[in-house]
C-alpha cells in the first residue's frame, strides 16, 4: 500500500510524512518542487528508510505526475503543495497563480486519468485529499461566529484567492467527474520545521539573534492557532473516514491576538534562555506598518470534524507553543541552515523601513 504526498518537504507536509511513517508505516511517495520553503533537512531522519521515496518535481508537471501514479499505484493522494505566504503573494502573485491554480489543475487532470483506469476495490477506495486554508473565507469581525464549512468564500489576498480557486477546482472535479475528493481547511499552523518567515518562528529566531520582533499594525489581528501535529492527525482521520465530496474545517480552538502570541513567546524564552542583560525579550518588540488588506480575525469552527469523525486537538496553545519553542532551541543547526542570505534579503524587504 502506497500514498502520494505532494509538497511533502514543506512545513506541514514534512510533519505529515514523518507522522504518517511513525503511525501508519505505509510507503510514501513524496513529490516536492523544493522551492525556498521546501527543505530536505526536514526529512533527514528518513534517510535510508525504504518506505520514503522522494521525487523532486512539480505538481504542474502532468507527465511526471502521471508516471508516478502509473509506477507506484497509490491508493490516495494528499495534496499539500502550494505557495502559502500572504506577504510573498502581495509582492509576487504570479507564482501563486501558477502553483496553486494551474498546478492543482494539472494534478487533478493526472489523477482523473489514473483513477478513471482503476477498477473494483482500487477504484472504490481511492481518495484525493486537498489541504487548504481558513483564509479562503475572508475576515471576521470581533463578535462574528467562527468559520463553518458553509461560510461564503471571500478571499482578500492573492494567496487566499489562489487557494480558493484550487478548492473550487477540487469540488468541481468531484461533482463533474465523480473524483473521490476530500478537502480540509485549516487554521494557522505552528510547530517544528516552520520556515522562519511566519510569525512564531520569525519571533523565536529574531529574539535569539537580538533583532527586532516586527509586529504588524497594532498587533491585535486574531488567529486560531493549530499545532501542526494535531493537523496531521486530523488529515489522517479525514483520509480514513471522511465523506466523499465533503469539506472539514480543522482548528485548534485557540483564538489569540498576534501581540498576545508574541508576549507568550517572549515569556517562555525569558524562562528557558534569558537575555544576557537581564531584560525581557519584549524589549525587542517593534511595531511596523500594517500589510495591505490584512485580515483582522480568523476563527475556525471545527465541530463538524469532531461530531462526524471524533477528532479534536490533543494540544492546547499553552502546551503546543512550549513544545515549539523547545524544538527551536534544540534545533538551532536546522534554523541556521534555512536562514540563508536569500531569506535575510526577504526579511529586510518585508519589514525594514516600516517602523
Amino acid at each position: 500500500m502506497t500514498i502520494l504526498v505532494t509538497g511533502g518537504a514543506g512545513f506541514i507536509g514534512s510533519n505529515f510524512v514523518l507522522d504518517w511513517l511513525a503511525n501508519a508505516g505505509e510507503t510514501v511517495i513524496n513529490l516536492d518542487a523544493l522551492t525556498y520553503a521546501g527543505n530536505l533537512d526536514n526529512l533527514a531522519t528518513l534517510v535510508g528508510d525504504e518506505r520514503h521515496v522522494f521525487v523532486h518535481g512539480s505538481i504542474g508537471d502532468f507527465d511526471l505526475v502521471s508516471r508516478l501514479l502509473a509506477e507506484h499505484q497509490p491508493r490516495a493522494i494528499v495534496n499539500f503543495a502550494a505557495e502559502s505566504h500572504v506577504d510573498r503573494s502581495i509582492h509576487g502573485p504570479g507564482d501563486f497563480i501558477q502553483t496553486n491554480i494551474v498546478g492543482t489543475f494539472q494534478l487533478l487532470e493526472a489523477t482523473r486519468a489514473y483513477w478513471g483506469a482503476l477498477t473494483g476495490e482500487e477504484r472504490e477506495n481511492f481518495r484525493f485529499l486537498h489541504v487548504s486554508t481558513d483564509e479562503v473565507y475572508g475576515s471576521l469581525a470581533k463578535d462574528d461566529p467562527a468559520f463553518s464549512e458553509t461560510h461564503r468564500y471571500e478571499p482578500n489576498s492573492p494567496y487566499s484567492a489562489s487557494k480558493a480557486a484550487s478548492d473550487h477546482l477540487v469540488r468541481a472535479y468531484h461533482h463533474t467527474y465523480g473524483l473521490p475528493v476530500l478537502t480540509t481547511n485549516c487554521s494557522n499552523n505552528y510547530g517544528p520545521y516552520h520556515f522562519p518567515e511566519k510569525l512564531i518562528p520569525l519571533v523565536i529566531h529574531n529574539a535569539l539573534a537580538g533583532q527586532p520582533l516586527p509586529i504588524y499594525g497594532d498587533g491585535q489581528q486574531i488567529r486560531d492557532w493549530l499545532y501542526v501535529k494535531d493537523h496531521c492527525s486530523a488529515i489522517r482521520r479525514v483520509l480514513e473516514a471522511g465523506r466523499l465530496g465533503e469539506t472539514y474545517n480543522v482548528g485548534g480552538w485557540n483564538e489569540k491576538a498576534n501581540l498576545a502570541v508574541v508576549d507568550t513567546l517572549c515569556a517562555i524564552l525569558d524562562e528557558l534562555q534569558p537575555r544576557g542583560d537581564g531584560l525581557s525579550y519584549r524589549a525587542q518588540v517593534t511595531f511596523v506598518k500594517d500589510r495591505p488588506g490584512h485580515d483582522r480575525r480568523y476563527a475556525i469552527d471545527a465541530s463538524k470534524l469532531e461530531r462526524e469523525l471524533g477528532w479534536k486537538p490533543a494540544e492546547t496553545f499553552e502546551t503546543g507553543i512550549r513544545k515549539t519553542v523547545c524544538w527551536y532551541l534544540d534545533n538551532q543547526a536546522w534554523v541556521n541552515n534555512v536562514t540563508s542570505g536569500s531569506y535575510r534579503d526577504w526579511v529586510g524587504q518585508q519589514y525594514e523601513g516600516k517602523q
